[in-house]
């Protein structure tokens, strides 16, 4: 019988890809407006380079074993203290912000490292102005608390992704624990950050079920926790090797499935 219910953060019940997306779209407006720039060829060209300059940092290893992606790269400051990467983050993100954006001009033909620096600092402002979330996760979660225990297992930085709850106070307050990856010290799909969730519920692998949108965090770590998983596939994505246990569209086809199992 399932007793808790353990969900993914972004892009499961926060949208925050298109988060992202516009805020892309609000900087690279104001590109448009000075230089006359393609937004869309400008946002390619950022992504781009903030991807390469990424792969290159020294702590890109301890980035990809947390679950911090370049584009939380390019608004999350790391404030978080509990670990020496992560200091390293928070000094190297201003230089990389600034090069990111100012690569980005240079290829579309404008060489102006203080217009770079400008969009660098108006991104995280334009991103903290859209936090989008799902249509149906608040009906969803209002539908489950008191009914199952509800765990938030979130990969990233703690100081981002509290941000990121910050911005959408209401989501917070239905889960009864949260746990991130960085303050834990690994990421999905590492099984121990699935075990220590389990350890927090004081329930067994049998009794939880795991919703997310990632195929190779979400459901790889559950099935390698052995705990049953929901693929949550709003955006038809196609599937991999990895075989989640059950597969949905919208967050409230979770109850036939929930109702099966009790």
């Amino acid at each position: 019988m399932i007793k808790a219910i353990l969900f993914d953060l972004d892009d499961t019940l926060l949208w925050d890809q298109k988060s992202v997306k516009e805020a892309f779209r609000a900087t690279c407006k104001a590109a448009d407006e000075r230089y006359r720039l393609d937004p869309e060829i400008l946002e390619k060209a950022v992504r781009e380079a903030a991807r390469k300059l990424y792969s290159n940092y020294e702590f890109y290893p301890f980035t990809q074993m947390i679950g911090i992606n370049p584009f939380e790269g390019l608004w999350g400051n790391f404030l978080d203290e509990n670990h020496e990467e992560f200091k390293k983050m928070k000094e190297k993100v201003p230089e990389y912000r600034k090069d990111a954006w100012t690569t980005g001009l240079k290829k579309l033909g404008v060489d102006d490292p203080d217009f770079g620096q400008e969009l660098a600092e108006r991104f995280p402002a334009e991103r903290k102005k859209a936090p989008f979330v799902y249509e149906d996760t608040f009906k969803t979660l209002d539908a489950l608390k008191g009914q199952y225990q509800l765990l938030l297992l979130t990969n990233g930085s703690p100081d981002l992704q509290n941000t990121k709850l910050t911005i959408t106070p209401e989501l917070s307050p239905y889960f009864d624990h949260i746990v991130i990856s960085g303050a834990f010290g690994r990421g999905k799909p590492d099984p121990s950050i699935f075990e220590h969730a389990l350890s927090l519920l004081s329930i067994d692998r049998d009794e939880a079920i795991m919703v997310g949108d990632n195929l190779m965090t979400d459901i790889l770590g559950a099935n390698r926790a052995g705990i049953q998983s929901v693929w949550i596939n709003r955006h038809e994505k196609e599937r991999n090797e990895v075989i989640p246990t059950y597969e949905i569209k919208h967050l409230n086809e979770l109850f036939p499935i929930l109702e099966k199992l009790k």
